[in-house]
């Protein structure tokens, strides 16, 4: 099953491309607000199995319609350091944690959204993202797939010098500005990809390929990753879990390379969808980034 966020209505994404309103299909029985429908995860899947779930008539879309698909979630984990690779261009040892951060709700944007650069250092970094259907706490490892509505593509946009800014590095600060989440543009349940722990992901600026690699060379895997979560802060349904981003980053390369206005950040994971992010020119604020 996929699900989008259509003019801020919950859609259904049909195999031919067409979308169904949810509330208009349900007659009600779900609301058409994108984020309701988590708390009722369970139902709505079997509701959306049924033969009258699609057979109301969609209607074709354009995909620059689509918001974020998960627009208000009440808790964003992102995980660093998760690719053995990204492990080695920044010059760490291979953890033997998890290393976790949160990102803010306000940083949330859609997969077509511009987003506004506050200084000449803002780095991409790619992510499958897993959105949470159920709630869960000190979950195990082998449950752990259960709990995931779908998965979705994202990008943690970081301005690295605020993000690195002693004495002590400010992770969530420098990885939340406005429209520094771009996801989207669908929600895609694990059944509907071949394999969920192993999905080609990558991203290229203008055309230029950046980062290239596969889910499968997580360090942590998305189940292990939700088990070890879980073990302390109990995830919510509609909740966000970015999973880390592989070798590519444009702060450890020579020279250094970084997100420009004008530029477009085109973002993919197989199986999943895509994101173009357009980048422009913002104002920069007098205690931020580059003060």
């Amino acid at each position: 099953m996929r699900t989008a966020n259509l003019d801020d209505r919950l859609v259904l994404v049909r195999d031919d491309g067409k979308a169904v309103d949810v509330e208009k299909a349900s007659d009600g029985l779900f609301s058409s607000d994108p984020q309701a429908v988590f708390d009722r995860w369970d139902a709505f899947t079997d509701w959306a199995a049924t033969a009258e779930a699609r057979s109301d008539h969609g209607v074709p879309f354009d995909e620059r319609q689509l918001g974020a698909p998960v627009p208000r979630p009440r808790q964003i984990f992102a995980v660093a350091l998760n690719y053995a690779d990204h492990v080695d261009e920044s010059a760490f040892d291979t953890p033997e944690h998890l290393s976790v951060f949160t990102k803010f709700p306000t940083s949330l944007t859609g997969p077509y959204d511009t987003v506004e650069l506050p200084s000449s250092l803002v780095d991409w970094e790619v992510e499958l993202v897993a959105v949470i259907g159920r709630h869960a706490h000190r979950v195990g490892v082998r449950d752990a797939w259960s709990h995931v509505a779908g998965l979705t593509v994202g990008q943690d946009l970081s301005e690295r010098r605020l993000q690195l800014r002693g004495p002590a590095p400010q992770f969530s600060l420098g990885k939340s500005f406005p429209g520094f989440s771009p996801t989207g543009p669908f929600l895609v349940t694990p059944d509907e990809v071949e394999d969920p722990d192993d999905l080609a992901i990558g991203c290229a600026v203008s055309g230029e390929t950046m980062q290239e690699s596969r889910t499968s060379r997580m360090i942590f895997s998305v189940p292990d990753q939700i088990a070890r979560i879980s073990a302390v802060c109990p995830l919510l349904p509609g909740d966000l879990v970015f999973t880390g981003t592989p070798a590519g980053v444009g702060g450890a390369r020579e020279p250094r390379r970084f997100l420009a206005p004008g530029e477009v950040l085109h973002s993919w994971i197989d199986g999943i969808g895509t994101l173009d992010t357009r980048l422009t020119a913002g104002l920069t604020h007098p205690h931020g980034p580059d003060a």
